[in-house]
């Protein structure tokens, strides 16, 4: 892609970070950021790969997963556009602990991650805005890790549901999930099997809490989906 269609990228899409950087620093965003095209469930990144690059997911969306026991995945974390990932593992020193793939067609930025070091300190400014996406995560994680652990299969359905629509929000109907998902994605998202999971969103129709059409999923009340999700 072109320098100036690069720049008007970043402008566009990346207007909170593009802001803490002066001249020169922008120049070398726009001389080192590469845009990078993935199809529907096309591995961005594998758990164990060394960390080299920022990503930030400019459309699309992409799921953060963790192969479990017996090799059953966890999703992690969803990426919504304009979110930064793939960093951690390296200012930790390590390599990646987690996947990263596309749920859908996406456009990612990367940046070398050691050119993202070298502006840092050169900027607290940047360091400071990395220190709040890692704070917002990890609160983010703690709170997933008591929902997980504490509720029954109904509730941990009925949050993985408003984590979606909290995320992707509406279509335009302002009832079906901006998000089509796989009856397996949606299990490793809510930490249960696949058949507690079709099981569950059964119980869920019949209840007239949703409506289901293959991979659409319509929320015909969500006020007793989030209840559900916040008590069960």
């Amino acid at each position: 892609m072109l320098k100036e269609n690069i720049e008007k990228v970043i402008k566009e899409d990346m207007a909170e970070l593009w802001s803490i950087f002066d001249g020169e620093e922008k120049r070398r965003i726009t001389d080192n950021l590469t845009l990078h095209s993935y199809k529907r469930n096309q591995l961005i990144y594998s758990e164990g790969d060394e960390p080299e690059c920022l990503w930030v997911l400019l459309r699309g969306k992409v799921k953060k997963v963790k192969e479990g026991v017996g090799g059953r995945p966890q999703i992690l974390r969803l990426i919504r556009p304009v979110q930064y990932f793939g960093y951690r593992a390296f200012f930790a020193g390590e390599n990646y602990v987690s996947s990263a793939i596309a749920f859908e067609p996406s456009m990612v930025g990367a940046l070398p991650l050691e050119v993202v070091r070298d502006m840092i300190n050169h900027n607290n400014r940047l360091a400071w805005f990395f220190i709040k996406e890692l704070s917002q995560n990890l609160g983010g994680s703690d709170t997933k890790i008591v929902n997980l652990t504490q509720k029954h299969i109904r509730g941990r359905l009925a949050e993985a549901l408003t984590v979606l629509l909290d995320h992707y929000g509406y279509e335009e109907d302002q009832a079906t999930l901006k998000i089509y998902l796989a009856r397996e994605d949606l299990a490793n998202l809510s930490n249960m099997t696949t058949s507690n999971a079709i099981r569950t969103l059964s119980a869920f129709v019949t209840e007239k809490i949703l409506a289901v059409d293959g991979r659409r999923i319509k929320i015909i009340n969500e006020n007793q989906l989030r209840k559900i999700s916040k008590y069960g």
